[in-house]
C-alpha cells in the first residue's frame, strides 16, 4: 500500500537532524503563496518566503519576509474558512483514538488529522504538508546524550512523559487499527509508529494556533487549535510586528483568519507574531528553540519542608517552622494551596515576578512567630513583593536569605558550570547539543540573576535595619 502513495513518503520520521535547517518533506514542494492565492486567500504582494539567519528565526530556518516596506495596518495574509487544517468530527476512528489523548497533549489530536491527510493521495492540504519540515528539533527527537545535556529535572520529566505517551499510544493504535478494513483505515493502511506520531505532534505544537474554529449548531464558533498554512511561517517575537485577527465574511458568516501589520515592517524584516508569553521549557518542548534572556522564563522548585530547612540552615536563619508549622501557619499554607490534599507544590523563582507570590508568603509566615502581626495583614499583602517587609525587616531579611540559599541549591543541581557550557559552544557541536547547552545556560542565568536581585534587596534591608537600631 505504501508504494501506491505516489505523493508521500512513508509515515516515519528520523531523529532531529544535525543540520541547521531541516529539509522539507519533499525536495521541491509547491509554492505555498501561489497555493493560498489560488484557493481564494490573500497574500500581500511584498511578502516572500526566505531562508533567514538563525538569530532571526530561532533556528527555524524558513520564514516570511517583507520584500518592500509595508505600512502599519496593512493586511498581510487572509485565509478563508476552508484553508486552515482542523480536527474534524467526520472520522469515527480518529475520534475514538483522540479520546485516549490527555488534554495537555492536545497537539496529538490535531496531529492525527495531519497524519491522515499526509497519507491521503490527492489531499487538499498536500501543498501545505509537503512544505513542512521532515524533522523537528524538539527534545523528544534529541539523542539520549542531549536529553541528559538539558540538565534540568522538570524539563527532563516532561520529555520522558511525552516519549512514554508516544510509545504507549503507538501500541494502542496498533491494537485499534489491526482489524480495520483497508478502505476504512484512516491512514491508508500505513503503520503508525511512535516516530511518526512524534513528528505529527511536533508539527502541530510548533505551528498551530488556538482560534475560533468550527460552528456549533446555534451558529457560535468553538475555540479550537488549527494549522494556518503560510501564517505559521511567521516567526516569534515578544515585540511582534504583526498580529492575527479573525473576522466574519460578509456573504456567509464564515470566519476569515487574517494577519495584520501591527507596526511598519521595513524591507527585509521578517514577519513576527507573539507565540505567547511562555517560558523556555514550553518553547523548547513545543517549538524546538529557547529565547535568550526570556523575561518569562523561570526555574521550578518543589515546595518541600526538608529543602526549605536546608536552605534556611545554609542562610543562617534560626528556628524556622518549615518542618513543623503551627496550626495557624498550616491554615495559611492551606490557603496558599501549599498544604493539604491536592495541594500544588510547584513553585517558581525568576522571571518577571522574581519569586512566586505563594512561596514568598509562605516564607514570610513561617519565618515569624508573631501570629498577631500575620493576622493584621491580608493574604494579598503577604504575597506581594512590592509590599516592603509587612512582617518586619528581620523576617523579610530571613525570607530573602532563604530564597538566595534556594537559588544556590538549585544551581548546584546542574552538573556543569556556565564557563564549561560556554566552552562547549565554542566547539563544533550538533544542533541538538547546542540547543541543550544554550537552554541550560539560560536556566542558570535566571538563578544567578535572582540571587543578585535578592542579595541587593537583603543588603538594602540590612542598611535600613542598622539605621533603626542606632
Amino acid at each position: 500500500m505504501i508504494a501506491s502513495l505516489t505523493h508521500v513518503r512513508p509515515l516515519a520520521c528520523a531523529a532531529a537532524s544535525a543540520c541547521l535547517y531541516p529539509a522539507r518533506l519533499v525536495p521541491q514542494p509547491p509554492d505555498l503563496i501561489k497555493w493560498v492565492r489560488r484557493e481564494g486567500g490573500f497574500v500581500h504582494h511584498s511578502i516572500k518566503v526566505a531562508n533567514l539567519e538563525e538569530e532571526k528565526t530561532n533556528g527555524l530556518g524558513f520564514g516570511l519576509v517583507a520584500a518592500d516596506d509595508i505600512p502599519k495596518g496593512s493586511e498581510l495574509i487572509s485565509l478563508p474558512q476552508h484553508i486552515p487544517l482542523r480536527f474534524d468530527e467526520q472520522s469515527s476512528t480518529l475520534i475514538d483514538l483522540a479520546q485516549h489523548i490527555p488534554d495537555e497533549l492536545w497537539a496529538m489530536k490535531l496531529g492525527l488529522k495531519l497524519l491522515q491527510e499526509r497519507a491521503k493521495t490527492g489531499s487538499f492540504w498536500w501543498p501545505y504538508i509537503s512544505n513542512l519540515p521532515e524533522t523537528y528539533s524538539v527534545p523528544i527527537f534529541f539523542p539520549g546524550e542531549d536529553i541528559k545535556n538539558l540538565q534540568y529535572a522538570p524539563l527532563l520529566h516532561q520529555v520522558n512523559k511525552r516519549c512514554r505517551f508516544l510509545l504507549e499510544f503507538q501500541n494502542l493504535m496498533k491494537h485499534k487499527l489491526e482489524n480495520v478494513k483497508l478502505d476504512e483505515h484512516p491512514f491508508g493502511g500505513q503503520n503508525i509508529d511512535a516516530s511518526s506520531l512524534g513528528w505529527a505532534m511536533s508539527a502541530v505544537s510548533s505551528r498551530a494556533f488556538r482560534l475560533y474554529g468550527n460552528k456549533r449548531p446555534d451558529g457560535t464558533h468553538v475555540d479550537a487549535p488549527m494549522l494556518l498554512p503560510l501564517i505559521d511561517m511567521c516567526n516569534h517575537s515578544f515585540t511582534p510586528n504583526a498580529e492575527i485577527v479573525q473576522e466574519k465574511e460578509a456573504n456567509d458568516g464564515n470566519m476569515l483568519v487574517k494577519v495584520i501589520a501591527g507596526s511598519q515592517i521595513k524591507q527585509n524584516d521578517p514577519l513576527e507574531l507573539n507565540y505567547g508569553c511562555l517560558n523556555n521549557d514550553l518553547f523548547l518542548l513545543d517549538y524546538g528553540f529557547s529565547v535568550p534572556s526570556n523575561p518569562y522564563d523561570c526555574i521550578e522548585l518543589k515546595y518541600d519542608p526538608a529543602l526549605l530547612d536546608a536552605a534556611s540552615l545554609a542562610a543562617g536563619v534560626s528556628s524556622p517552622n518549615f518542618s513543623s508549622p503551627s496550626p495557624w501557619q498550616q491554615q495559611i499554607l492551606f490557603q496558599l494551596n501549599l498544604h493539604g490534599q491536592n495541594s500544588d507544590l510547584k513553585v517558581r523563582i525568576g522571571g518577571l515576578e522574581l519569586v512566586e507570590d505563594r512561596l514568598l508568603a509562605a516564607l514570610r509566615v513561617l519565618l515569624t512567630n508573631d501570629k498577631e502581626a500575620v493576622e493584621n495583614q491580608d493574604l494579598n499583602t503577604l504575597k506581594s513583593l512590592a509590599t516592603e517587609a509587612p512582617l518586619g525587616i528581620s523576617t523579610e531579611s530571613a525570607a530573602f536569605r532563604t530564597i538566595i540559599a534556594l537559588c544556590v541549591i538549585a544551581l548546584e543541581h546542574f552538573p556543569s558550570k556556565i564557563m564549561d557550557d560556554e566552552s562547549i559552544l565554542k566547539q563544533k557541536v550538533s544542533t541538538t547539543t547546542e540547543l541543550a547547552v544554550k537552554y541550560r545556560i539560560g536556566k542558570k542565568c535566571i538563578i544567578i540573576d535572582a540571587m543578585r536581585e535578592f542579595t541587593r534587596r537583603a543588603k538594602l534591608l540590612a542598611s535600613k535595619e542598622s539605621v533603626t537600631t542606632q
